[in-house]
């Protein structure tokens, strides 16, 4: 087989056949198959789409492409993924917060993709934080905490962290396919026993309307079938940041808010309305609101955020509250009304530029670079009213801090407030 004829035979939106698929994903892991190809072949499948059968083909070729993570302890494996989102710290905070009720969270994570940040940058502000661990290593992290977050290595479905990264600059992210086959292959290769998908929808998110994140979340589900995982999914509002910091080091300390008990409340509800879910898919509680009331004295206990300790410190972690952000820098109103909406692509475009995201494979991420929202869609602004700071070396700045300036559109009368969760897709 040809890597040419068979990236053609996409771009012309024909069916690609399991052994052609295989064959791309197994030479692009060896080398024989180059990067350039594999851009190429991300594009068309971006362009032409792929049916489920293609799908599930691709994720099985991408969990083949390394091995799984074996059974350590009797718990139930579970685990949460994100479509991804401006100032979506939820991860950080949902692992340590099921461990502490019985259950085990394998979490493997990625890294920024397009204009939202990830996970592992956002761990990575905190010091000595390790992001790679061996299969032996993560295994007895996971027996004595009860959660880790790591990343996608060269054992564990190495085909999607090479594509991961190719994806973020060629801008072939927001494929369904693409999306499905990095989502799962990692999830399928944790070994997990249940699954709580995050789609995001908005004008921040890589699904800007309804109808596009439930196409994704059905995906989702159906390849999950096919490979024998569980999967329930939450459409939740991306038209505004995840609480009220963007960037990575500021959302790390929005994350420890929220496990002492406190922090915003849409982080702190989104989090436990997919932990809930989650649980009760593993029978850990007979009903969703047994589970709320449960992960609710978790957090205000604080045995959440001792776990979330332990986890950090297991994994060479010294955690430091509060992390040390850039100089600060206001964005003020200049005229009066209610939020109507808020930029979001703005917000992010604003970070990577400020050196806090990645516009290229390989850019290294200044972690102290942060945007905190001080208005939300629905509230009144007045003029000389505080409305973003913004977090940035001086040399940085020229530029994104007066493009803030438009980072909300303000109406001249009440504005209603979107729904946190827009639905659920079964």
């Amino acid at each position: 087989m040809i890597p040419a004829t068979i990236i053609a035979k996409k771009r012309d939106a024909k069916t690609l056949l399991d052994e052609e698929i295989r064959f791309l994903i197994e030479g692009y892991c060896s080398g024989e198959v180059a990067d350039y190809q594999m851009a190429a072949l991300a594009m068309a499948i971006c362009i032409q789409k792929m049916d489920r059968r293609e799908t599930a083909t691709l994720t099985e070729a991408m969990v083949n492409s390394g091995t799984r993570l074996p059974r350590c302890t009797d718990r139930p494996r579970v685990d949460k993924h994100s479509t991804g989102g401006l100032g979506d710290k939820v991860s950080l905070i949902l692992a340590p917060l099921l461990a502490t009720l019985d259950v085990d969270v394998p979490m493997i994570s990625g890294r920024g993709l397009g204009l939202t940040g990830g996970t592992l940058d956002k761990l990575e502000s905190i010091q000595g934080f390790q992001t790679q661990m061996t299969l032996d290593q993560s295994s007895e992290l996971l027996k004595q905490v009860g959660c880790f977050i790591i990343g996608a290595n060269e054992k564990i479905a190495p085909a999607d962290q090479q594509l991961y990264a190719l994806r973020d600059v060629t801008g072939s992210v927001e494929s369904v396919a693409l999306i499905t086959a990095s989502i799962l292959s990692k999830k399928i290769a944790a070994t997990l026993d249940a699954l709580v998908l995050d789609v995001k929808v908005g004008n921040g998110a890589f699904m800007k309307t309804i109808d596009d994140a439930t196409e994704l979340a059905k995906s989702i589900i159906d390849v999950g079938k096919l490979s024998d995982l569980p999967v329930t999914t939450i459409l939740s509002d991306m038209s505004q940041p995840l609480g009220f910091g963007v960037g990575n080091a500021i959302e790390v300390n929005e994350s420890v808010e929220t496990l002492r008990g406190e922090g915003p409340p849409d982080v702190r509800d989104l989090t436990i309305e997919l932990c809930a879910d989650v649980l009760v898919k593993v029978n850990r509680f007979e009903n969703r609101d047994s589970a709320i009331d449960a992960l609710v004295d978790q957090l205000e206990s604080g045995a959440a955020f001792e776990r979330f300790e332990q986890m950090v410190a297991a994994q060479g972690g010294k955690l430091e509250y509060p992390l040390t952000l850039a100089p600060s820098h206001s964005v003020i109103a200049d005229h009066e009304g209610w939020v109507d909406s808020v930029n979001c692509e703005l917000i992010g475009n604003a970070i990577v530029e400020m050196k806090g995201g990645r516009s290229r494979k390989g850019d290294k991420i200044d972690h102290s670079v942060g945007i905190k929202m001080h208005c939300r869609v629905g509230d009144e602004v007045k003029v000389g009213d505080r409305i973003a700071t913004v977090y940035c070396p001086p040399q940085q700045l020229d530029g994104p801090l007066d493009r803030l300036t438009d980072v909300i559109s303000i109406a001249g009368k009440p504005t209603q407030r979107p729904p946190l969760i827009a639905m659920r897709v079964l």
